[in-house]
């Protein structure tokens, strides 16, 4: 029997004005159906953890969930299929369903957060809350006046890793909506974290802006004197505190945190009794909405205090970008190799706004 690609390939050669379009065609269908065979080979052979890509993303930012997704399903996630989990604090829109699952190469769960997650908690001040969120404004201070904003971060700081979608994952690996890779990922981060016993991972390191968080170091050095059984003896609190080998009463906050807009970590620390109990007493203060605290400095100063030094770890091969800042990996080989395509000159890692430095002296 003449195979139906064959029978295809001289019907068209018999029309020759559409001859190259036809041509082109039936190659392109051809090559994809040898990829397409042994993308789904990999799927039975590899073996994941106990993990999932998570994004906490707005039915409106349907095209920047999509191009985030498929940046990570590239890179790295083609040959893992490891699942997502989408949050919103909105029921999510059939149509962004259909897109998500289009492209997600693992299985996809939606979730809603509940309202009380996403809204202030019944002992905030409104009026007071309320004024600040308009001064903040006026400076023109970023996100200033967004109440929506704050809802986020005191949710990313306290509640994601509780959500019912996630009980049964150990590690996940935050994706934003809009963001970057410009490296292939061929090793499975979320097997380092495990076989390294690593609890937090992070590719950027920066400075917060102050005039968001006036009183956070204040309420942080009032929990360690509260509460002095969850700090860890082989802390890394030299990477937030000046000086750095002063002691937490004593020191100021050097203002460094990890970019929370990527990290991989394992949601038992999120779920820990020292971490409830350090968010919990942040929480009462009533800082982030009376502030601006960000999810970022909270989680950033939680793990430096909190968690063992070397549970924390830098992913020096992961190239990473996102609105304003990219990162690019400093090896020759991830370049010579073609895996990475990226600028190393114009890598945050070398700007001076960038915390990366005070990392590594702090574990060299």
């Amino acid at each position: 029997m003449i195979p139906k690609s064959v029978v295809q390939l001289t019907q068209c050669m018999r029309i020759n004005n559409a001859l190259a379009a036809c041509l082109a065609t039936w190659f392109f269908i051809y090559i994809l159906r040898q990829r397409t065979t042994c993308v789904t080979g990999i799927q039975h052979d590899v073996q994941r953890e106990n993990a999932t890509l998570l994004m906490l993303v707005r039915n409106k930012e349907l095209i920047d969930a999509l191009i985030s997704i498929r940046q990570i399903e590239d890179r790295f996630n083609r040959n893992f299929h490891y699942p997502w989990v989408f949050l919103n604090d909105q029921h999510f829109s059939e149509e962004f369903k259909a897109y998500v699952k289009g492209m997600a190469s693992g299985e996809v769960e939606f979730g809603v957060i509940p309202s009380s997650q996403w809204s202030m908690p019944g002992d905030i001040d409104v009026d007071r809350a309320t004024q600040s969120r308009k001064k903040m404004e006026m400076q023109g201070i970023i996100y200033g006046g967004s109440l929506s904003y704050r809802h986020m971060c005191r949710f990313n700081s306290g509640f994601f890793a509780h959500q019912d979608l996630l009980q049964n994952y150990k590690y996940y690996w935050r994706v934003e909506p809009n963001i970057q890779f410009s490296c292939t990922i061929p090793d499975d981060p979320f097997a380092f974290m495990r076989m390294h016993s690593k609890a937090y991972g992070f590719v950027i390191a920066l400075p917060e802006y102050e005039a968001t968080i006036p009183t956070l170091w204040k309420t942080v050095q009032q929990f360690a004197r509260w509460y002095p059984q969850y700090i860890n003896p082989n802390n890394a609190a030299g990477f937030v505190l000046e000086p750095p080998d002063s002691d937490i009463q004593h020191a100021k906050f050097n203002l460094c945190h990890f970019w929370s807009n990527f990290e991989i970590a394992d949601l038992d620390f999120w779920r820990s009794e020292a971490y409830t109990a350090f968010f919990d007493h942040l929480d009462r203060s009533g800082g982030f909405y009376y502030e601006r605290w960000g999810d970022a400095p909270v989680h950033s100063i939680a793990a430096a205090l909190l968690l063992p030094r070397d549970a924390i770890h830098f992913f020096d091969e992961i190239g990473y970008g996102h609105v304003p800042w990219t990162r690019c990996p400093s090896d020759d080989a991830s370049h010579v190799s073609g895996r990475c395509l990226c600028s190393r000159e114009d890598s945050f890692d070398y700007s001076a706004f960038s915390c990366l430095p005070r990392w590594q002296q702090l574990i060299s």
